[in-house]
C-alpha cells in the first residue's frame, strides 16, 4: 500500500489529536476511493476495506456484467467476467480486488493530500465538539503570545482568545504565564474551532462562587445574578432554598475567606453579596446597601423605582460614578431613581402646590392625585379621565371640568394670560376647597 503502516498511523493521530479512529478510517477510505477514481474512471464502483487488528487495507472495483461494455470503468463482457468467476452471468457484479500501486505516484500524492484535508476537517470538528460543552463554564490556560491587544491562550488541544474587550483593567500577563476565564463562546469556522475567553462577563463571578461554595454546587444555595464594574465593584444575588443556610454567609464564608479567594482571582475587585428577595422592593433596598431606604414608590407598568433615602445615605445609594444604583439597577432589572428625603420634600410640596392651583383641589386631593402619579398640569391635561374617576371617585363632568383647567394653565404659562383671564381665583375657590377638604 502507498502509505506503510497505516494503523500504526491511525493509532498515533487519534491519541496526539484526539479524534476517534473510526473518523479517520472513514478519512482514509473516502482518499482511497478518490485516487482510486482519479486512476480508474469517474463512474468507478470503488469499495475499501479496513482491518482493525492488522491495518490491512483491500480495495475492490465492482463491475456490472453486460453483454455490451458502454461505461469500460463500471463494465465488463461475460467473457472478462468468467476470468475473475467462471460462474458469472449477465447482470452480475463483480468486486475486483485491485493494488493500490497501480493507482500510481500521482494518485496516491492525490490519496494523501485528501488524507491530510480530512485528518484537518477531523482534528476541527473534534476541538469544536471537544469544547462546545465547556462553554460557560470557567478553563484554565497559558498565555501563549499576544496578537494586536488579544491574548492568545493554549488550552491545550487547542488556542483561545482573550480579546481586549473582555481583559480585566490593569492586569498584565506576559508569556507563559497561567490564566483563568470564562468560555464566553465557541464558533464553529472554516479555520477552525474559534474559542473566546472573557474574565469581564458577570457570569465569570458566578461561575467562581460556584468552585468556591460547597453549598452551591450542592443546590442549597443559588445564585440569582450578577452585575459588574469589571476591576471595579461587582453585585451578586443569592438566595437559600434550606432557611437554616443563610446564603450571604455561606459565600461570604468563615473570615470571609471565600468571597476573598475570588476577589484576589479579580484583583481587588470589590463583591456586594445581595440577598435575592421575590418582594422586589425588598431585593430593592438589599441591592442598594449599605444605603438605609426610607420609602420606595413603585411603577408596575414601567418596572420603575423612586427609592428614597436619609439625606446622609444619598451618596452611599448612588455610590463613586453612580455605580451602586446602576450595578442594582442591572441585577433587578428595574429602573431606579434615587432621591433624598429633603428632595422629596421639596418636589412633594412643589407638586401639591401646582395641583393646588386648580379650583377645587385641595391638600387631600392633591395628596390623592400625587400618589396616584399625578404630579404635573401636564400630568392631569394628559391623562385619561377614566383613570382620574377611577382614583378620585368623582363624577366624569368635574373630572373634565378639572382637566381642561390644567389645560388652560398650562398654556398660560407657556404664553401668559389671555385678554379677558385673570391668574386669580374667584372668591368662592376658597369655599370650594374649604369644602373639599372637609
Amino acid at each position: 500500500m502507498f502509505i506503510t503502516d497505516i494503523k500504526r498511523v491511525i493509532d498515533q493521530v487519534s491519541r496526539e489529536k484526539g479524534i476517534e479512529p473510526e473518523v479517520l478510517v472513514n478519512t482514509l477510505k473516502e482518499a482511497i476511493i478518490s485516487a482510486a477514481r482519479k486512476k480508474i474512471g469517474p463512474r468507478a464502483d470503488i469499495e475499501v476495506h479496513y482491518d482493525n487488528k492488522t491495518g490491512e487495507v483491500e480495495v475492490f472495483h465492482f463491475k456490472e456484467v453486460v453483454e455490451e461494455v458502454e461505461y469500460p470503468d463500471s463494465e465488463l463482457t461475460i467473457e472478462e467476467g468468467y476470468e475473475y468467476d467462471p460462474e458469472c452471468e449477465i447482470g452480475d457484479s463483480l468486486g475486483i480486488r485491485i493494488d493500490t500501486e497501480e493507482f500510481g505516484r500521482i494518485a496516491a500524492q492525490s490519496a494523501k493530500q485528501v488524507i491530510i484535508q480530512k485528518m484537518r476537517e477531523a482534528e476541527r470538528n473534534a476541538i469544536y465538539d471537544n469544547f462546545i460543552h465547556k462553554k460557560g463554564k470557567i478553563i484554565n490556560g497559558i498565555v501563549q503570545r499576544f496578537d494586536r491587544g488579544s491574548i492568545i491562550v493554549n488550552l491545550g488541544q487547542a488556542e483561545a482568545v482573550l480579546r481586549p474587550r473582555d481583559q480585566m483593567p490593569k492586569e498584565n500577563y506576559k508569556r507563559g504565564d497561567r490564566i483563568r476565564a470564562y468560555v464566553l463562546d465557541v464558533l464553529e469556522e472554516s479555520k477552525g474551532a474559534q474559542i473566546i475567553l472573557s474574565r469581564t462577563h458577570p457570569e465569570f463571578v458566578i461561575e467562581l462562587f460556584k468552585t468556591e461554595v460547597p453549598e452551591v454546587a450542592e443546590g442549597i444555595v443559588t445564585l440569582r445574578g450578577a452585575a459588574r464594574v469589571p476591576g471595579v465593584r461587582a453585585k451578586v444575588a443569592v438566595s437559600s432554598s434550606d432557611s437554616d443556610v443563610d446564603p450571604v454567609g455561606a459565600c461570604v464564608g468563615i473570615k470571609g475567606n471565600r468571597v476573598q479567594n475570588i476577589v484576589q482571582e479579580l484583583r481587588g475587585e470589590k463583591i456586594d453579596i445581595v440577598q435575592w428577595s421575590p418582594d422586589i422592593a425588598r431585593f430593592v433596598c438589599n441591592a442598594l446597601s449599605p444605603a438605609e431606604i426610607a420609602r420606595v414608590i413603585i411603577d408596575e407598568d414601567n418596572r420603575s423605582m423612586e427609592v428614597i433615602v436619609a439625606d446622609d445615605y444619598l451618596s452611599i445609594a448612588i455610590g463613586k460614578g453612580g455605580q451602586n444604583v446602576s450595578l442594582a439597577c442591572e441585577i433587578t432589572g428595574w429602573h431606579l431613581e434615587v432621591t433624598s428625603e429633603a428632595e422629596y420634600s421639596r418636589e412633594l410640596k412643589e407638586g401639591y402646590d401646582t395641583l393646588m392651583k386648580l379650583k377645587g383641589v385641595g391638600l387631600p386631593l392633591a395628596e390623592t392625585l400625587f400618589k396616584g402619579g399625578y404630579s404635573s398640569l401636564l400630568d392631569i391635561a394628559e391623562a385619561e379621565a377614566e383613570d382620574l374617576i377611577q382614583i378620585t371617585g368623582f363624577e366624569e363632568s368635574r373630572i373634565r371640568e378639572i382637566m381642561d383647567e390644567a389645560k388652560v394653565l398650562l398654556d398660560e404659562e407657556l404664553n401668559g394670560p389671555g385678554p379677558d383671564q385673570t391668574l386669580e381665583k374667584p372668591e368662592g375657590d376658597e369655599q370650594l376647597r374649604e369644602d373639599e377638604e372637609s
